[in-house]
């Protein structure tokens, strides 16, 4: 176990946001963009937090080696919250409350620790935005990284 030593150091924080296209319906692996930003302000250990500024898209973590596990991620999303379903929120698009079931079925926000600047993800872990509508849309993924700045 690791600990914290260092009587000059203190917490800082970082935030920033980051655009993600979309394609529609899909998983976008977001992790090495992550990681490059992380870099790029020199994280060291600390909290990474990850918010998603939208009821219609998300965010999770998952197997990142096979793309199969996404691609059946999406039909078994599809099948919990079905177009066909007869909602009275449709205003939209028959795709607009399935998608905000999905949101709330997933997440909107991810907290990751980080030590000396990595991300403690699993081995076959990766952060995906998950996008629940069908047609392409541009998303705002805040980025919060609470801890030591300048160390990584």
């Amino acid at each position: 176990m690791e600990r914290y030593r260092d009587e000059e150091a203190f917490m800082q924080q970082h935030i920033e946001t980051m655009e993600v296209a979309t394609r529609g319906r899909d998983f976008i692996d977001v992790t090495a963009e992550i990681a490059h930003r992380l870099k790029a302000v020199r994280a060291g250990n600390g909290l990474l937090t990850l918010f998603i500024r939208h009821t219609s898209a998300s965010l999770t973590i998952q197997e990142n080696a096979d793309p199969d596990v996404r691609h059946d991620l999406v039909n078994a999303l599809d099948r919990l919250a079905p177009e066909s379903a007869g909602y009275v929120h449709d205003i939209e698009g028959p795709d607009d409350m399935p998608a905000h079931i999905k949101t709330m079925l997933t997440d909107t926000h991810l907290a990751i620790p980080v030590s000396k600047g990595r991300m403690v993800l699993g081995t076959w872990q990766g952060i995906y935005v998950v996008e629940h509508r069908a047609r392409p849309h541009q998303r705002d993924v805040v980025i919060h990284f609470a801890g030591e700045i300048g160390t990584g």
